[in-house]
């Protein structure tokens, strides 16, 4: 059975050099938060299958995700999961699968480098790069093997381009 998996980077959270509080209460910028309510519209145009939105607890994250998920009416379907904190990576992607096994797709919001390490496992490897912002869509053919086909990558300059 395949899965839709939807990998959406962070957006914009300003300078780790001009926030004095700990890493993971950096907040999405002004600018940031503005430029996802933009992505957040243009993915919802794309009538994907989503059905569940999980998020990395880091506060970037998780504005991301609460943006998004507003955006596709799935509050009620929003999860935080430790999982997808810095350090995520295959066997993660793999335990989050094995707990996620309802219909529908999964929209997962985390960090770099993590989530384009985790693309190229899944798609057998070449260079993948998610900008802040950036959201790519992987077709597992095999979930239990992560195997499978990256649909498409799209760079945030494209979602939040203005009409």
């Amino acid at each position: 059975m395949s899965r839709e998996l939807y990998f959406l980077r962070h957006g914009d959270a300003g300078s780790r050099d001009t926030w004095s509080g700990r890493d993971a209460d950096r907040p999405l910028s002004a600018e940031g938060a503005a430029r996802m309510e933009r992505e957040a519209s243009a993915f919802a145009l794309l009538r994907t299958s989503v059905a569940v939105v999980l998020t990395s607890p880091l506060v970037r994250a998780r504005q991301t995700a609460q943006i998004v998920a507003l955006k596709l009416g799935l509050q009620h379907s929003l999860r935080e999961d430790d999982r997808l904190s810095p350090g995520f990576g295959p066997s993660e992607l793999s335990a989050i699968l094995e707990d996620h096994r309802e219909p529908g797709g999964l929209l997962l919001v985390g960090h770099e480098p993590d989530f384009s390490t985790v693309i190229s496992a899944c798609i057998g490897g070449g260079r993948v790069e998610c900008k802040k912002g950036g959201i790519a869509r992987v077709d597992l053919r095999s979930p239990p093997a992560l195997s499978g086909t990256l649909v498409w990558l799209l760079p945030p300059r494209v979602l939040a381009s203005e009409p």
